[in-house]
């Protein structure tokens, strides 16, 4: 039961058809784990606390540095220095102080997944680490529960949500192991700041349409933008049948 102050604050999300009080206390019952809070962590974050999503993790071993500030929205100039997981949290508390947050504030590993993901609902991965990708691909799968996945560099993104015991396939599926360590980075590539504000939005809003049971989620699905000359494509997924981390599944 909605209380009045949330009946008020919420009251734009449940004018929508099919979201309406059930979504929202959907969102306020949901628990999120958002691995890492940079570029597309922060706006993430921002928008899944300003919807009312219950509880948030936020989980980050960077600290703040100057050229983080140019997209990094989550964090401001008094930040320097400071954990980017605690720093997100003081932005968050500042735009809903209701939402339960929690701070890990370190880097993630396999060994630390699985007691983590024991008490959440979903994943939101805003890295660029690929070891670590393919740890949180894992451990979601061991756990049975999505992973949403974004990536940003120079004016190019892509965001897809992995959820092979629903359907589709998994992040390994489509991104094989290698020998790198990460992804196309922006301090060697370069960003263009909104960039990750429109990657890390389309996360969020991706987290609150299965959370909420709204829509139709990206599910075997990978959408791919370009904002240099705003092309934007949707391609569909398939389930790769030697993929050693959910074929096991089938």
């Amino acid at each position: 039961m909605l209380t009045d102050e949330q009946l008020e604050r919420y009251s734009r999300q449940l004018l929508l058809h099919d979201f309406d009080v059930a979504g929202q206390e959907r969102l306020l019952a949901a628990r999120v784990l958002v691995v890492g809070l940079g570029g597309l962590g922060s706006p993430a974050a921002l928008y899944l606390a300003a919807a009312g999503v219950g509880t948030l993790v936020l989980a980050d071993g960077d600290c703040v540095e100057a050229s983080n500030l140019q997209r990094q929205i989550a964090h401001g100039e008094s930040d320097l220095g400071r954990n980017k997981a605690a720093s997100a949290a003081a932005a968050l508390a500042q735009i809903n102080s209701a939402v339960r947050v929690t701070t890990v504030e370190r880097n993630l590993d396999a060994e630390v997944l699985p007691a983590l993901l024991r008490d959440v609902d979903l994943v939101l991965d805003a890295t660029d680490n690929y070891p670590v990708r393919f740890a949180l691909n894992r451990a979601c799968i061991g756990a049975g529960i999505p992973l949403v996945s974004g990536a940003a560099v120079r004016t190019e993104g892509q965001v897809a949500l992995f959820d092979p015991l629903r359907g589709g396939p998994c992040y390994r599926c489509l991104y094989t192991e290698s020998g790198d360590t990460t992804a196309l980075s922006c301090s060697e590539s370069g960003v263009l700041a909104p960039l990750v504000g429109v990657v890390g939005a389309l996360q969020a809003m991706e987290a609150l349409k299965v959370l909420a049971g709204y829509g139709e989620p990206l599910r075997g699905r990978l959408l791919i933008l370009d904002l240099h000359s705003m092309e934007i494509q949707r391609l569909a997924l398939a389930p790769r049948e030697d993929c050693p981390d959910c074929s096991r599944l089938s």
